[in-house]
């Protein structure tokens, strides 16, 4: 059964005004062609919706039964009409996407605060799960982007780099090596390490790019979550090696940083989709946001 918005809207003008000519008016279209579409829609749902007379027009009454449904339909359409109106404009809509704690915990409020002061009618959930799970939610369609490093060469997924992050070593004040300026991967493993567990993306870097260079860490101590290795050596219990995005942490927590060579690690951060993934308004304007807010580097550890 094919019902139109067009024999809907004439339905309700003619029940309204209880008239052809003055619905012709209210609808700007001439009589014989809302006859027409009375007659298209009354063999549409298989009988008569008006009871004619010479004298008068009335609703019959599945006409009556009809009356209610059509007002709903098309108050409902009109409103549908608004909320995607509404969602284009960014005055309605849901932001959903993942980003790594590293990132969400750092970089990226300052970027919430420019989208949210533009499109405050916008609700936004971050899902700040380890890089991993980012992808991984990217994958199943559960988000629709993600903020995280660069997941490698794939068949269904983009990547866009925002920025390169260079890994750091982060000591206790009171650490020998505490005071150093630019130290080297050969120093480092000579004292108790804590790092990622494995599978973690991070880790498999660390001990992939090292072994080849022949150096081996004295790992103490594992941990699943970046937070928590900073904890760790915030209590003396070894040094480690994380992602420059956590300088502001580091500061807080009165940990001495420095940079690392020989070799020098770094991986890309960006933006994570799915091949041929057509965005939401909402999310095409939060990335052109974070895209114009960064540059290929963030500011390097002094």
């Amino acid at each position: 059964m094919n019902i139109t918005l067009k024999q809907i809207r004439a339905f309700l003008a003619i029940a309204q005004v209880k008239s052809f000519a003055e619905a012709c008016e209210l609808l700007h279209i001439s009589q014989p062609a809302l006859s027409v579409t009375i007659k298209n829609l009354e063999a549409t749902v298989g009988g008569q919706l008006f009871a004619r007379s010479t004298r008068a027009l009335a609703l019959s009454p599945e006409g009556e039964l009809f009356l209610p449904v059509a007002k709903r339909l098309l108050t409902d359409f009109d409103n549908a009409l608004v909320e995607l109106h509404e969602s284009f404009a960014l005055k309605r809509g849901n932001l959903s996407f993942a980003a790594m704690p590293s990132f969400a915990s750092t970089l990226l409020p300052k970027q919430l605060v420019d989208f949210n002061s533009q499109y405050p009618a916008v609700k936004v959930k971050v899902h700040d799960v380890i890089a991993e799970d980012a992808v991984a939610m990217v994958r199943s369609g559960k988000v629709e982007f993600a903020i995280s490093f660069d997941p490698g060469n794939s068949d269904d997924l983009n990547f866009e780099t925002l920025f390169t992050d260079k890994f750091i070593a982060v000591f206790p004040q009171s650490h020998p090596l505490a005071n150093t300026k630019n130290i080297q991967w050969q120093q480092l493993s000579q004292y108790p390490f804590i790092t990622l567990q494995r599978p973690s993306s991070i880790r498999l870097l660390l001990d992939d790019t090292l072994a080849k260079e022949g150096i081996f860490l004295d790992i103490t101590f594992e941990a699943n979550q970046l937070a928590t290795v900073v904890q760790m050596v915030a209590n003396d219990l070894g040094i480690s090696v994380i992602p420059s995005l956590y300088q502001q942490q580091l500061s807080a927590l009165k940990l001495n940083f420095c940079q690392i060579n020989e070799p020098v690690i770094s991986r890309r951060v960006g933006i994570i989709s799915k091949r041929r993934h057509v965005f939401s308004h909402a999310a095409t304007e939060f990335l052109r946001i974070i895209q114009r807010n960064f540059s290929q580097d963030i500011p390097s550890v002094k």
